[in-house]
This record gives C-alpha cells, sequence and structure tokens, in this order.
C-alpha cells in the first residue's frame, strides 16, 4: 500500500489515506474537488522529487519540476511516470512518427533493407530524417515548405506613391520614413503611383541584396535634395538602404517581438518547396524505396495502412520475398526483424483508435487526448516493471468504443506489475477500478475531503458523494420530445480531410449533437467547414485555428470544398466557443474576461474611503501603474535566477502576491480589499455580493457552467482548455439573447463531472429556447441523449469513415445498426439495440 499522511496541497484538508500498489485506482470527484490536487500534486510530485533528488543539480535543471508537495510523509511510493493532457509541441518538426520512436524504425528500414538506385551507395539512417542536415533538403531546410514575398504581398495597393507609402511591408514610423529618404537620395520618384514605376526600378527597391549607404537630407523636398546633392551640402545622416523583401525575411528570422513578427508574417506567403515537392527530404533519400514507396509516402500512410504494408515482410510471405531470403539472406533477415518490430508497436495504437494517424502527422494538430495515448502506447511497448502510471482523464476525447480499447490497454500495463493512478470522470472507467478514491463533497475550499477510499460497491453508501448518485443510480435522460426545427442549413459538396463530397442538413432552432468515433471526421465537418462556411456568409472573419507564431510553419489543410444552399436565413450571428486559452499571461483571469472585474471595480470606486481619495475605478486595475505594486508590476510573483537550477517564481516581498501598492489596499469594500475578493471563489463572491445584482447575475451564470470552485483572479495559464471554454461560455450567455444566432462547441463537457454535465446541458438548452441552434460534437451519451437531433459521422476513423452514418432523434439513432455510436446510446436510453 501506499501511505499518505497530512496531504493539504491546494485544497486538500490535511488528508491521509491508503491506496493498494499494483491496482486501478481511479480518483472521482466533481470538477475542482482536489483529485488532481492528490494524484498529480501530491503523489507524482513526491515521486518525481525523490526521484530527482539522485540526480546531480546541474542535470535537474534540463527536468520540467514541479512545486514540492506540502505532504508530512508518503511511504510506499513506487517511481512515477505523468501523461498528462497537454497540448502537442508547438513544433511542426515534433510528429506521430516522433512521439511514437515508429520514424526511427522506418528510417532504419529504407537505410538497411531499401531498394537504392543503382549505383548509389548506402545511407545512414540519419539520412532519411528531415531534422538532420544529412536528410533535410538544402532548400526548404526539411520544412517541405518555403516563404517568399511578392511583390504583391508587399504592395498592396498599387495606386498609391512610395511617399504614401505604397511599400506596406516596410517599418510604419521613422525607420520606413528613413528608406523613403534614401531612395529620394538615390534619385527615384516617390511622388508617382508605384503601377507607373519602371518594372526594373520596382524590383530593385522590393527585392536587391544591395545595401547601399548614401547620404540622407530630412525633411527635404526631391528637388531640395537633388541640390544639396550638386552643392555637396552635409547631410543629416549616411542611411543604409535595406530592401522590402530584406527587411521582411530579417525581421521575421530575428525579431524576438511576437508583435513584429506578425507584423512581418502579413507579407510573406507560404509555398511548396519546388525542390522536395513538400516531401522535407533530399534527393538522394527519396530516391531509396521500400514496398514500391519512398519514407514520405510511407510515412503519409494511416497507420492502418502502414501495418496492412508491412504484414508480409515481416511473415517473409510472396514470392518476391521468398526470392529476397535466398538471394540476400541478411537483407531479408533485417527486414523482417524491423518489420515485426514496427508492427508490434502499430498493435498497441491500432488497439488504441489510433490507425487513422499517419505517421507524419504534426503534434500541433493532435487534440490533447490523441497525444496522451500516443505517449500511452510507447509505455504499453516499454515492458517497464513496478511504476507508477498517473493518467489524466485518459478518456478525455474518446467515443465509448475507444474507451473499451483504453481500458485494454491499462489492463496491460496493470498485468506487467504496475500500478495506475488515473483522474477520471468517465463512468465506464471508474467501473473497472480495482480501488475509488472519491474526493469532495464540492469544489474548491468546500472540497477537499476524502470521502472514500475503498472497493467501488463501497462508494455506494456514502451519502456526500456526487458521483456515487451517477455510478450506482439508474440514470434517466429528459423526459420530453424532441423539439421541431424552425428550418434546414443545408450543405452540399463537402470535402475536407477524409470527408469526400458529402451533403448534411443541419435542423436550425433546436439542439443537435455530432457524434462518431475518434478520427471519424466530426470536428473537420463542424469545427471547420460549418464554421468557415457560415462565416464566410456572415461576412465575418474566419477565426484561425492556429497560433500567429507558427502559421507559417504549419501544413495547410488538404483539398476543402463544399457550399451552402439553404437555411442562412435562420442565421444571424456565428458563436464559436473553442478550448483555446482565454489569454497567454497570467495577468488574464475570469474576472477581466467575463467582464465581471468592471463592475467590481467601480464598486470600490465608489465606497467612501476611494471617493475621498480620489480614486477612481482604473486605480483598482493590476495592470495600471497607480494601482499595482511597483515592484512586481502587477504580476504578484518575481522571478528568482538559481545558478544550477531552474528559476523559480516566487511571491513579491513588497505586496507579498497581491498585486496591488499599499495605498490602494487601504480601499475596503464591506471588510474585503481588492486582493481579497479576486482570491475568492466564485462559490465565494456570489454569496459576498448577494446585494449587488449585476455582480450576482455574472457570477450565477459562472456557477451555473460548473465553474463556482475557480478564483475570480486564477490566471488564465492556470486553466485548462474545458475550463476556458465554459468561461467563454458564460460570457456569452451573460448577454441579452436576440435569438437566430448559431453556437458551435467542440467536446464541451471535457474534464467535466457528470453533475456538472447536466448543469451545462441545461446552460445550453436555455440558449435554444431563446431561438437559437446549438451544435456541439460531443463523445458524451448524456449530452447525445438529451438532444433533439443526432448526426453520426463514420462508420470508422481516417479513410474508413467521413460519412453521415445516419441523422435522426437519439431514440431512432439507437437503433441503427451500422453505427458505432447506436448501442451506447441505446444503453443510455434504455432502449434494446438492433442489429441489422
Amino acid at each position: 500500500m501506499v501511505h499518505v499522511r497530512g496531504a493539504r496541497e491546494h485544497n486538500l484538508k490535511n488528508v491521509d489515506l491508503e491506496i493498494p500498489r499494483d491496482s486501478l485506482v481511479v480518483f472521482t470527484g466533481i470538477s475542482g474537488s482536489g483529485k488532481s490536487s492528490l494524484a498529480f500534486g501530491t503523489l507524482y510530485a513526491e515521486a518525481q522529487r525523490r526521484y530527482l533528488e539522485s540526480v546531480s543539480p546541474y542535470a535537474r535543471r534540463l527536468f520540467h519540476q514541479m512545486a514540492v508537495p506540502d505532504v508530512d510523509e508518503i511511504d510506499g511510493l513506487p517511481p512515477a511516470v505523468a501523461l498528462q493532457q497537454q497540448r502537442g509541441s508547438p513544433t511542426t518538426r515534433s510528429s506521430v512518427g516522433s512521439v511514437t520512436t515508429l520514424s526511427n524504425l522506418l528510417r532504419m528500414l529504407y537505410s538497411r533493407a531499401g531498394d537504392y538506385p543503382s549505383g548509389q551507395s548506402l545511407l545512414y539512417a540519419e539520412a532519411f530524417s528531415p531534422n538532420t542536415p544529412e536528410g533535410a533538403c538544402p532548400q526548404c531546410h526539411g520544412l517541405g515548405r518555403i516563404y517568399e514575398v511578392t511583390e504583391q504581398s508587399m504592395v498592396p495597393d498599387d495606386s498609391l506613391t512610395i511617399r504614401q507609402r505604397a511599400i506596406a511591408a516596410w517599418p510604419t514610423a521613422w525607420g520606413g520614413q528613413n528608406q523613403r529618404d534614401i531612395l529620394v537620395t538615390l534619385g527615384y520618384d516617390v511622388d508617382r503611383p508605384w503601377r507607373e514605376l519602371p518594372k526594373k526600378d520596382r524590383d530593385w527597391i522590393l527585392f536587391t541584396e544591395e545595401q547601399p549607404v548614401v547620404p540622407v537630407y530630412a525633411g527635404l523636398e526631391p528637388h531640395e535634395v537633388r541640390r544639396a546633392l550638386r552643392r555637396k551640402e552635409d547631410p543629416s545622416y549616411q542611411g543604409t538602404f535595406t530592401s522590402a523583401r530584406r527587411h521582411v525575411l530579417h525581421t521575421f528570422a530575428t525579431t524576438e517581438s511576437p508583435l513584429m513578427k506578425r507584423r512581418v508574417q502579413q507579407y510573406m506567403l507560404t509555398t511548396e518547396c519546388p525542390l522536395c515537392r513538400g516531401r522535407r527530404l533530399r534527393r538522394e533519400s527519396l530516391s531509396v524505396k521500400f514496398a514500391g514507396l519512398d519514407i514520405a509516402a510511407m510515412s503519409g500512410l494511416s497507420l492502418m495502412r502502414l501495418a496492412e504494408t508491412l504484414r508480409p515482410y515481416a511473415e517473409l510471405a510472396g514470392s518476391r520475398l521468398q526470392k529476397m531470403s535466398k538471394e540476400h539472406p541478411e537483407k531479408a533477415l533485417v527486414t523482417q526483424r524491423i518489420a515485426q518490430d514496427t508492427l508490434a508497436r502499430l498493435a498497441v495504437l491500432l488497439n488504441l483508435g489510433l490507425g487513422y494517424l499517419a505517421l507524419d502527422r504534426s503534434t500541433p494538430t493532435l487534440s490533447p487526448g490523441e497525444l496522451q495515448r500516443l505517449r500511452l502506447a510507447t509505455q504499453v511497448r516499454s515492458n517497464l516493471f513496478g511504476v507508477v502510471y498517473v493518467l489524466d482523464e485518459p478518456s478525455a476525447g474518446l467515443h465509448p468504443a475507444d474507451t473499451e480499447a483504453l481500458l485494454a490497454a491499462l489492463d496491460q500495463l496493470k498485468a506487467s506489475g504496475n500500478s495506475l493512478f488515473v483522474v477520471e470522470h468517465d463512468l465506464d472507467v471508474i467501473r473497472r477500478a480495482d480501488w475509488i478514491v472519491d474526493v469532495g463533497p464540492a469544489a474548491g475550499e468546500q472540497g477537499g475531503f476524502i470521502l472514500y477510499s475503498g472497493r467501488p460497491g463501497g462508494l455506494k453508501d456514502v451519502e456526500a458523494s456526487e458521483t456515487r448518485r451517477y455510478l450506482f443510480g439508474r440514470h434517466t435522460p429528459p423526459d420530453r420530445s424532441p423539439r421541431t426545427p424552425t428550418g434546414w442549413l443545408r450543405l452540399t459538396g463537402v470535402t475536407r480531410n477524409n470527408l469526400r463530397r458529402i451533403d448534411v442538413d443541419f435542423p436550425l432552432g433546436v439542439f443537435t449533437t455530432v457524434t462518431g468515433i475518434s478520427g471519424s471526421g466530426k470536428s473537420s465537418l463542424v469545427s471547420q467547414v460549418l464554421v468557415e462556411l457560415v462565416a464566410e456568409q456572415l461576412g465575418h472573419a474566419i477565426p484561425s485555428e492556429e497560433d500567429e507564431d507558427d502559421a507559417l510553419q504549419r501544413t495547410p489543410t488538404t483539398s476543402s470544398g463544399g457550399r451552402i444552399v439553404a437555411g442562412m436565413d435562420g442565421i444571424k450571428r456565428l458563436v464559436r466557443v473553442d478550448q483555446k486559452p482565454i489569454g497567454r499571461t497570467p495577468r488574464s483571469n475570469l474576472a477581466t474576461y467575463t467582464g465581471l472585474f468592471d463592475h467590481i471595480r467601480r464598486l470600490f470606486a465608489q465606497t467612501r474611503d476611494a471617493r475621498a481619495r480620489r480614486f477612481d475605478a482604473g486605480r483598482f486595475s493590476f495592470n495600471v501603474a497607480k494601482g499595482r505594486c511597483p515592484t512586481c508590476e502587477g504580476e504578484g510573483f518575481v522571478m528568482v535566477e538559481l545558478l544550477f537550477l531552474p528559476s523559480v517564481y516566487a511571491p513579491c516581498p513588497t505586496c507579498r502576491g497581491t498585486r496591488y501598492n499599499a495605498k490602494t489596499l487601504e480601499i475596503k469594500y464591506r471588510g474585503k480589499s481588492i486582493a481579497d475578493v479576486l482570491g475568492m471563489t466564485v462559490n465565494g463572491a456570489w454569496e459576498f455580493f448577494a446585494d449587488e445584482p449585476p455582480v450576482q447575475r455574472s457570477l450565477s451564470v459562472v456557477r451555473e457552467v460548473g465553474l463556482g470552485y475557480l478564483r475570480l483572479g486564477q490566471p488564465a495559464t492556470e486553466l485548462s482548455g474545458g475550463e476556458a471554454q465554459r468561461i467563454k461560455l458564460a460570457t456569452e450567455l451573460q448577454r441579452a439573447q436576440r435569438g437566430a444566432s448559431l453556437y458551435i462547441l467542440d467536446e464541451p463537457t471535457t474534464g467535466l463531472h457528470a453533475s456538472d454535465v447536466e448543469k451545462l446541458t441545461a446552460q445550453l438548452d436555455g440558449l435554444v429556447e431563446a431561438g437559437n441552434t446549438v451544435i456541439v460534437v460531443e463523445h458524451d451519451m448524456h449530452v447525445a441523449a438529451g438532444s433533439d437531433w443526432v448526426i453520426d459521422v463514420g462508420p470508422g476513423a481516417g479513410d474508413e469513415g467521413g460519412s453521415i452514418v445516419t441523422a435522426g432523434p437519439p431514440g431512432e439513432v439507437a437503433g441503427i445498426g451500422s453505427s458505432r455510436t447506436a448501442p451506447y446510446l441505446a444503453r443510455f436510453l434504455g432502449l434494446a439495440h438492433h442489429q441489422g
């Protein structure tokens, strides 16, 4: 057993407990109850700390170290491996192949067993990687795409003159004026429309690599400059000319400022590399074939197709392979060994429902759930023994059919002699636990107690447990007839990723759930195509799917098509509620994002003390110099550099983490300072501001989407994707409902306890009742069963998906034999599922 004594991390209330080893232990409880504080913040953090104690201080810097947990004692804790939900590496050079190490095996296969052109010498495995100098295409450096700038991209309006800033790519302030003054000295006409200048002059100004240094006469007209040059008058200074192209590429490559990078990025185009044609490798590497394919083509196959391609080589089946084993027995042996090892690794990935991915799929395009399952697959193959695996909601983003495969993989790890500590909301995973630790009873300050620790059956008798209600209760879906659509949004010829010219009808004025197994094409259909087509029709800017810094490195989406043929007259507004962060810095938080903080700051400014000192609402913002702490500038913490250890952040010694200066903190509203209010949870603030209707109204909505446990000032950087999505939904719900809006949400129940799912669906139902349309992509059968219409995409993943399997009310869809979703929906609805 693992013995924990006096755990106080975050909201844990000095808890003691015992957990068995070599078992599947599931930590349950509502969102914010303290499950993760116990599993990750305490158990995993302590296991990591003990391991790092054995590592030299210098090497310790290379690890991402968790904070030392606030706990008295932990006995019997084995070494731990954490598999957390996190976004992929932000670089396209990281891929499915590199995360799973399958790319290494494939490179070895091509190096040792590939078919080389006559006369070409053997290449080492590194020559088949686009991330090494030996393998990368010399023109695009292994990215498969090149950046270029054109006259059209840098001069968007050719009717302007150079003086009128026709060259938009040059800097806007003095830097641009400097270049224009240099052109006057060089004799170019800066007052003639750009399109009327000779092509030779235009090309030199935009593209030359020359950097002449010439005298600059600032503020003089062209004829005055010519006269000053003739008279050899002293210039204002000597200026160096830089072409627009050189400025853009140099700034993009060297600037540390994200703002500058974004600015020059708009003048750059990214196109397929003409040398490698997007395949990222040198010609010599691409000339080597295996099974008739070069390594780029092989890496582009789905994992399912890759397994089919390699299977004959693992079994040495077929006349060609038997001939190889006679003529080149050593090559046949290498081929067979590598193929067998690759197939064994692929089998785990296929069992986890990831057969639709390809090795060259870049990790930034993967969901956190997909990335976690890829890491899980490598652990299943590692054959470690006696380790604790700590997993964070491994079923997130998984269809119930894929959850069964996940459970089989977890069983495999347990059978190898390992322990599994899993934080989970999915009832199917909880039911398979050997041991349940239920944390609660509520969220935030009202949580942090161990309600139960023992075999699953014993939880039935724990009255205070929210989990017990859903695990053992007979759940019945809402007893109501599906609403009647007010119209239909009809899409035709939809093509994107694995969707191939499909037609689909979305009902308007109702709640629709789009279901299907992971990788079937749901998100491609709803979060990409539907959003883009509706935004285009409404004249909205299409929301970007990617971070600005990496936009040019991303692989473009595969060919897309489709159009809306009817139904747009029923939509006046598009609202996409996604899981992107609500802010990238700790300065952004729940209170600032929802607009709640504006109300609170006004209340403080209206107090008698604030009015006497003439403090306005701005005084109570930690982003404004007059109110914030001068030492940490409103951050609340300072960075401490340690020579051989990672830099640490410590509370600011001046304001002690409150963010404000002393004079601002002297102002109290009902006995609390502005910092005290930011430290309150949403539930606590709801009670505190009971007499302030505008504030309480905002807080009520945040509570109703299941976020009552968050602190008002909790930094955006600490929020999960699901929490960020629900904050966005709460912000939207506060707006006056005008109707005729289309709301699109992708997996909004991620990270939610079943009790919070009920709260969320009630809010979404409220939007529909107000005359809006709600479309969600979802795996949770609670949501699907409670919706008016279900569209099931599939039947399988990747190439085996991309079709509309069925569409209709939940009760009808539950009876469709060809649907992978139907049996799970039928079970939830309490219906018999009919095969066939």
